[in-house]
């Protein structure tokens, strides 16, 4: 194997070499400068900061005693209304709809029974300053009716084709006398 050997720079274009050195010195300065110095002020940092760390703040709807309903009884979904979960508009996909009621009468929307028991297992995370102890109703919406139904009395298939609302197998209700008539895959638990 040969190497080969390189021919020294003349003197004539040192300089040059030297010069590039400096300004790609000074270049590189004064991208650390901009880039290290303040040049936002403090709010504005911290907002941006907070941007990858919060989704969405999904307010409870207040009860109104102008609805001319109960203060636990289930309510029609808000066209604005969030969910805390995920973010979805629940008045999207109504049939998949879910709901729970604080005792003080404001309700939280879920896009799906999935949401809300999730949102269920952590409510503090998801409405800061709430625990779950103050929740004192839950619905569903029915599959076959759309009415809603208590969480507690709907039945829930594992294993179900059905498509939820962010378009992937969810989970299924039904009403306990509907759910004989459902055709089960063979694996599906009922629980």
């Amino acid at each position: 194997m040969r190497l080969l050997r390189l021919p020294a720079l003349s003197p004539k274009f040192r300089p040059g070499l030297r010069q590039c050195g400096w300004v790609g010195l000074t270049l590189l300065s004064a991208a650390l400068l901009v880039k290290l110095l303040p040049w936002q002020d403090a709010s504005v940092a911290k907002r941006q900061a907070a941007i990858g760390e919060v989704c969405i703040v999904a307010p409870a709807t207040p009860y109104d005693p102008a609805w001319g309903i109960g203060l636990h009884a289930p309510r029609t979904v808000p066209l604005d209304a969030r969910c805390p979960v995920c973010g979805m508009y629940p008045a999207r996909t109504r049939e998949w709809a879910a709901q729970v009621i604080f005792s003080n009468g404001d309700t939280q929307f879920f896009d799906s029974p999935l949401t809300l028991y999730i949102y269920l297992q952590d409510v503090g995370r998801y409405s800061v300053g709430r625990r779950a102890s103050e929740i004192s109703a839950s619905y569903v919406s029915d599959a076959v009716s759309g009415n809603w139904i208590k969480a507690t009395d709907a039945i829930y298939v594992n294993g179900s084709t059905a498509m939820g609302p962010m378009r992937a197998p969810a989970i299924y209700r039904h009403f306990r006398a509907i759910a004989r008539r459902v055709n089960l895959p063979p694996n599906a638990a009922v629980n």
